[in-house]
């Protein structure tokens, strides 16, 4: 029997989910745009619904609140590990 992970299985997040998690982490966009290397203007973007990345970006983005201590979950959910 297996035991599912839960977080996400992609590396995709939402915008809700992003500002959730640098709203735990107290991040500021700058903070994730350097751990990230995604431009802040993209973050401000996304996060403001108006415009999706790239995956590879959104993948980026993820990461670096993961290392930084977030994890993603339901495919809707964020919570300190």
């Amino acid at each position: 029997m297996s035991t599912r992970n839960p977080t996400l299985d992609i590396k995709s997040i939402s915008p809700e989910q992003c500002r959730a998690a640098r709203a735990l982490l107290n991040m500021d966009q700058n903070v994730l745009a350097a751990g990230s290397a995604v431009s802040r203007g993209v973050i401000i973007d996304f996060e403001k619904g108006r415009r999706t990345p790239g995956k590879n970006n959104l993948a980026a983005i993820r990461t670096a609140l993961e290392a930084a201590g977030v994890e993603f979950f339901n495919h809707s959910g964020v919570r300190l590990k």
